[in-house]
């Protein structure tokens, strides 16, 4: 057997080959419902490179790879949660107020503990870094021998810990009251006798919903709605939205009709289009050149969620577009939106590279703090940070800084891969050091103090004090840990619900760079 771990040892990539596909199947076993998902990858590195560390044998992934990784991840899931991140940070920074008093509230236990038991500081940094899973702290704290064996005896814990804490978040996901509601369609009777505006009936009602059809009384012609589009008694009109927002304008102008509209597709048609040319990418549904095409669309599918099709709405490649237009004219309709799956699989080449080294390089950039430190965010919150404001902006002139939901997920799940089978494989074959050493008992219980009071900190703060729910929770865990196989995990149980990826983003930045300086202030104490 020792051949065999020697060539594992010597072949690092058939290693992270071999820890995907084992991981991927341990991630896979469900125990009472619970499966470890992405970080079963971590596990199983973890478990490899012990066992080779007890035989003799090193196996390790090289750093390059796992930083790249790293990277990778940290930039595609900035691009896919951005345009969502910025709407919410206005409204959540207490959140992330919060997480940070609850990071240092695990630093200053680990150094309390840490010095209780008589150890030293770079021991004290390194189980600091090793409870919050988070390896730019520990290269903060010098990445020395002594903080290393402390990383090592503390990170198994620090994932479990959290682990368990967003299992059991994802427990309450069935009773959230922050679900968005299905988009849906339905017709309208007017029963009003004063005429009114399409846009006036918009602008009263608000929230997102489209008017889409309209059948004027006594007319059996279908046309679609513009702004200008008056609505009279008896007319049938066909809108798309939430149900909530349905029933205010069914309220407004009449009451629901039994006949829908779109059953008559005579006059109107519809079909799904992707959107795949790229001089429509990061532009708004408004700037859609349909004007002489008579067509308008319902509804954007982005990904697995559905979006009603508001004029404001920033498009992306891969978008699937329901378009309602004149049966004659839906083919030039198809052939100026592109409708080629080409469109859900590009990868913006320009944007990701160059997004990759701007993120890589503010990384890098140091910072000065009172007292003469100075730290820097690191490759994962440098690249996290150029991501979202990326996939905010969707595009600089002719260069798109998007790229479908699709393409941006897969790259995500990709690093996540790579990241997880560097980081086990690295404190893996450190875990037989740690129990060499007569202080691996303390380092483990310092490490798991400070694992618990992140864990039961952040979720008490999530739960009882933001109210937040349970999907939307599991995310903001994962990222207060700054721990992707938690992402990962979240994100198989939900089946990619964006309230995780968006939790995630929200803590992520600030953990990261809370963990940084507080490792380096351990150093110094």
């Amino acid at each position: 057997m020792n051949a065999v771990l020697q060539f594992l040892g010597d072949q690092p990539l058939i290693t992270v080959a071999l820890v995907i596909m084992a991981g991927t199947a341990l991630g896979a076993v469900s125990i009472r419902g619970i499966q470890l998902g992405a970080a079963g990858i971590l596990f199983a590195a973890l478990g490899l490179s012990a066992w080779g560390a007890a035989a003799g044998v090193n196996i390790e992934v090289p750093d390059a790879l796992g930083s790249f990784g790293l990277a990778l991840f940290a930039f595609a899931t900035g691009v896919v949660s951005g345009p969502g991140f910025f709407a919410a940070i206005r409204t959540s920074w207490p959140l992330m107020l919060s997480a940070a008093g609850v990071i240092f509230a695990a630093a200053a236990v680990t150094l309390i503990l840490g010095r209780a038991m008589g150890l030293d500081s770079d021991a004290i940094a390194g189980v600091f870094a090793g409870s919050q899973t988070n390896t730019p702290a520990l290269a903060a704290a010098g990445g020395g021998a002594e903080a290393t064996v402390g990383y090592a005896s503390a990170y198994l814990f620090g994932v479990l810990a959290m682990l368990a804490a967003t299992a059991w978040s994802l427990r309450r996901a069935a009773s959230d009251t922050d679900a968005p509601q299905p988009i849906v369609g339905a017709t309208i009777r007017v029963d009003r006798h004063q005429p009114v505006t399409a846009a006036d009936v918009q602008s009263r009602i608000g929230g997102a919903v489209k008017l889409v059809r309209v059948c004027h009384a006594g007319q059996s012609e279908v046309t679609a709605v513009t702004p200008d589009t008056q609505f009279g008694h008896g007319d049938k009109v066909s809108v798309v939205g939430e149900a909530d927002d349905i029933d205010a304008i069914a309220d407004r102008l009449g009451h629901r009709s039994s006949h829908d509209l779109t059953d008559d597709r005579s006059g109107l048609d519809f079909r799904r289009i992707t959107l795949s040319n790229p001089r429509f990418g990061g532009h708004r549904v408004a700037d859609l050149p349909f004007a002489g095409h008579g067509a308008t669309v319902s509804r954007v599918r982005r990904g697995d969620v559905d979006l009603v099709s508001e004029p404001s709405l920033r498009l992306q490649l891969g978008d699937r577009l329901r378009v309602v237009a004149p049966p004659e004219n839906m083919h030039a309709v198809t052939e100026l939106l592109g409708d080629s799956n080409r469109g859900q699989t590009a990868f913006a080449p320009l944007a990701l590279g160059g997004g990759l080294a701007i993120g890589l390089g503010i990384g890098l950039i140091p910072i000065s703090l009172p007292g003469g430190l100075t730290v820097s965010i690191g490759a994962a919150a440098g690249t996290l940070l150029v991501g979202l404001v990326m996939g905010r902006m969707r595009r600089i002139g002719p260069i798109l800084t998007s790229m479908p939901v699709t393409s941006a997920t897969v790259l995500a799940e990709i690093g996540l891969m790579l990241f997880l089978a560097y980081a086990g494989c690295k404190a893996g074959g450190l875990i037989a050091v740690a129990f060499a050493s007569g202080e691996v008992v303390k380092l483990v219980g310092v490490g798991a103090a400070a694992s618990a009071v992140v864990a039961v900190g952040s979720y008490a703060l999530t739960r009882w004090v933001f109210s937040l729910g349970g999907v939307r929770s599991s995310g903001v865990l994962g990222g207060v840990q700054t721990q992707p196989a938690l992402l990962g995990f979240a994100n198989e149980r939900t089946g990619y619900d964006a309230r995780v990826s968006l939790g995630y983003t929200l803590a992520y930045p600030t953990a990261m760079i809370v963990k940084v300086i507080a490792a380096q202030v351990l150093v110094v104490l």
